[in-house]
């Protein structure tokens, strides 16, 4: 039975169209001149991609619940704030580890907060898709006024449980300080991030394109009552991937409220703006296209901030509307969108 599936790995190699991959080292070179100091401009790049790793982790997520499940999911904020908040209360009861100078020590407590940050996001987003998006698959206007619905509920049960004033999230010891190139200065944190989000891209796309669960996955995007004829669920499969997702969500919110060194309960909320801009950069869907939309973002942010304040409270927007008039689908076009 497994072989009727004749859906075929993809080879990211052989399909890539490699013209929005210049994107990236285009926007680095052409903000160099503007910047004058290439120390800065260093320091700047770095933490622009930084920036935009962990947009990828959190937007990730997002990507994948609508690229596979097509759900339009806008309380997806709500999975990255509850998991920032659970790792402020298991970093809170670990603080002797954390303050440890010990890199093990404070690596290991982060790997618990984490863990503790996906599990609750995955129990949130398996209610979410049990009691909210369940009803109303096939039908996005209606999702999205009910998982923003949901987002608002979700917000005043943070505020129950944390209150609703922002808390301060540490650095552990040894993610502190800075790491010298020369003259530029990169913060540790930052580089913990960029190898954090290139793993998880790398990840993804050997599990969408290389493992037989990712076959399935595509077979069921693509033909659904095929897959199920042969005897696969899947539903459950369907909820497996929103699930994931939002424990993505919750990794995300980890970074994030690390990155900003606390956390909100209105912190979903004010990422999901940029979240959604990077999947229309990305094309609605497409995992790669969401991972170059994030660095994008996260360059844009960072340049313009240093360059032009004022200008960097929409510098992403105007980054979108044009992208969008060279690529009305984004930079990569996902079939049936």
């Amino acid at each position: 039975m497994e072989q009727a599936i004749t859906l075929k790995p993809a080879s990211p190699l052989a399909q890539v169209d490699w013209v929005p991959l210049l994107l990236v080292p285009v926007l680095a070179l052409a903000a160099l001149p503007f910047i004058g100091s290439t120390p800065t401009w260093i320091t700047l790049t770095a933490a622009g991609l930084a920036m935009g790793m962990i947009i990828f982790i959190i937007a990730s997520g997002l990507t994948l619940i609508f690229g596979l499940m097509d759900v339009l999911n806008f309380g997806h904020g709500v999975f990255i704030a509850f998991g920032a908040f659970v790792a402020v209360s298991v970093l809170g009861l670990m603080t002797d580890w954390t303050t440890a100078d010990s890199l093990g020590y404070n690596l290991a407590a982060l790997g618990v907060a984490i863990a503790a940050a996906l599990a609750a996001a995955g129990v949130i987003g398996w209610i979410f898709e049990r009691f909210l998006v369940r009803l109303v698959y096939g039908q996005h206007l209606k999702q999205i006024l009910i998982t923003m619905g949901g987002m608002v509920i979700g917000e005043e049960l943070i505020k129950v449980f944390w209150g609703p004033q922002m808390i301060a999230l540490d650095m552990p010891t040894a993610l502190r300080g800075v790491v010298l190139f020369g003259d530029a200065a990169v913060e540790k944190f930052r580089l913990v991030a960029v190898v954090v989000g290139l793993a998880l891209f790398v990840g993804m796309l050997l599990l969408l394109n290389r493992t037989k669960l990712g076959l399935l996955i595509r077979a069921g995007v693509q033909d659904r009552e095929m897959v199920e004829s042969l005897g696969y669920r899947i539903r459950r499969l369907f909820v497996g991937v929103f699930v994931s997702g939002s424990a993505l969500a919750g990794l995300g919110g980890v970074m994030w409220g690390l990155y900003q060194q606390g956390v909100s309960p209105q912190m979903g909320a004010r990422v999901n703006v940029l979240i959604f801009i990077v999947i229309i950069i990305g094309g609605l869907g497409s995992t790669g296209g969401c991972f170059l939309g994030a660095l994008l973002v996260g360059l844009m942010a960072n340049y313009t901030g240093f360059l032009a304040p004022k200008v960097a409270l929409f510098s992403n927007i105007l980054l979108m509307v044009a992208i969008l008039l060279w690529r009305p689908q984004g930079l990569y076009q996902v079939t049936n969108r």
